[in-house]
């Protein structure tokens, strides 16, 4: 048999869509080994805390069987090009934010990621999104660190206040 006969004369395999199975797979698998090996876990009922990650590991096990019997059908539309350009600014954006948090201070970490991933997404110049994000970010520090009395990284501009 043909790979043409194998696959009805349609589409030949998306590639990139098996990897995307193998990777759904990956986290089931991991998922449902973590939950089965997890200690403490209460006996008591038959509903536990184990239920729901056994639960999501099954969903993502079925997505990831889906997945790769419609890229081996060869069914997903075809993918516009990515640009990396946006992706690099946003991830390195949440790579700023997470690197500057405890130095800098929520605001000011939030408000470098707030810039970059409007920047990624064709808004603004940093100069502009910069000060805007860190009024947002603020406003939201205020909100939770002062209102609900919840802990958030404070840094310089916090500890003004």
């Amino acid at each position: 048999m043909t790979k043409a006969n194998l696959n009805n004369g349609r589409a030949k395999p998306d590639k990139p869509a098996f990897i995307i199975a193998a990777a759904l797979a990956v986290v089931a698998i991991v998922v449902f080994w973590k939950t089965a090996t997890m200690g403490g876990a209460a006996s008591y009922s038959r509903v536990g805390p184990t239920a729901f990650p056994y639960a999501i590991s099954a969903g993502l096990l079925i997505l990831a069987v889906w997945t790769a019997f419609e890229a081996w059908r060869g069914d997903f539309p075809k993918r516009e090009p990515q640009e990396m350009a946006p992706i690099l600014w946003i991830v390195g954006g949440l790579a700023a934010q997470m690197l500057l948090l405890n130095i800098t201070g929520f605001s000011i970490a939030t408000g470098i990621l707030f810039a970059a991933t409007a920047r990624g997404f064709g808004r603004g110049p940093l100069w502009q999104t910069i000060p805007m994000g860190i009024a947002l970010a603020f406003v939201l520090w205020l909100v939770f660190a002062k209102g609900l009395q919840l802990s958030l990284p404070a840094g310089p501009l916090e500890h003004l206040f």
